[in-house]
């Protein structure tokens, strides 16, 4: 049995149903298990099981955990993230869980921080140190969360930035889930730490260009200073301060670090990763 803790998240969802397909035994576990049984009415799912668990409530966690030998732990980022993946790991391993496939972030580097990949290197530690056989995916930036961009593109045909030209790291979510469905059923693969990206690096004004072919109308990507951005994600996105210190330190991150595309998902699956063309074409009704 694998446990999949952040069963409603895009990557955790994504993993949920890849086991449908696969007939893979599996334990979605969430604060709202009603909300997972609606999404997965019309789907035959007899190999998943539905339990309710909260971080925030130990004891839920651990009998959702009992019994189940692997464990997919995605959680959304949090500043309470380390308290709770720390305690989970520590759970997991008194309820017999063997393996544990772990959603981190590109590594931490000083020259660049990132706040939130200084709390998964914290988090990779305590793996490391709980002698569980684990697995650590990395995964750059989600082409999922280019939809966040959609509310000023569709209402002003605008999207701000901070990169100016710089190529940055995109996968498709449903990639990582695929490549952690790979490491959960192939025990060749475990106990590895794996960087994912697409098959190919863009800058922001690059994606805005493919925004106006596929609309028919000129997208601007407008690049400002990194406090101007910042302020904007909380006064009119309605980020919490610390995820809008987090958009603003991957961009900064992206400018220090040149990326370029990794390998990973083709030599994994034996297929190239979804483009981010396919993406924005199968998504731009969110953009119009």
């Amino acid at each position: 049995m694998i446990a999949i803790i952040g069963a409603t998240s895009t990557i955790g969802n994504a993993l949920l149903h890849r086991f449908i397909e696969l007939d893979v035994p599996a334990r979605a576990l969430s604060r709202e298990p009603e909300k997972l049984r609606a999404q997965l009415a019309s789907k035959k799912h007899a190999v998943v099981e539905l339990a309710a668990a909260d971080a925030a409530d130990p004891d839920s966690l651990r009998a959702a955990l009992r019994g189940a030998s692997q464990l997919f732990l995605s959680m959304a980022n949090s500043p309470r993230q380390v308290e709770w993946e720390t305690a989970i790991i520590r759970m997991a391993k008194e309820e017999g869980v063997s393996h544990i496939v772990k959603i981190s972030s590109p590594v931490y580097r000083e020259v660049a921080p990132v706040e939130i990949a200084k709390w998964h290197q914290q988090i990779e530690r305590a793996l490391a140190a709980s002698s569980l056989t684990h697995t650590v995916l990395r995964p750059y930036a989600f082409m999922q969360n280019l939809l966040r961009l959609s509310k000023t593109i569709s209402s002003d045909r605008f999207f701000q930035a901070t990169m100016g030209e710089t190529p940055c790291n995109f996968i498709d979510c449903r990639d990582i889930a695929d490549v952690a469905a790979a490491v959960l059923t192939r025990p060749e693969l475990a106990g590895q730490a794996y960087t994912l990206t697409g098959s190919e690096v863009f800058s922001y004004p690059q994606i805005a260009d493919k925004l106006s072919g596929l609309l028919g109308q000129k997208i601007n990507c407008i690049n400002v200073e990194a406090k101007v951005l910042r302020n904007d994600l909380i006064q009119f996105a309605g980020m919490p301060e610390w995820m809008a210190d987090h958009v603003v330190e991957i961009q900064a991150m992206a400018m220090a670090l040149p990326e370029q595309p990794t390998n990973t998902v083709k030599r994994l699956l034996g297929r190239e990763p979804r483009t981010l063309d396919d993406f924005l074409q199968e998504n731009i009704g969110a953009f119009r």
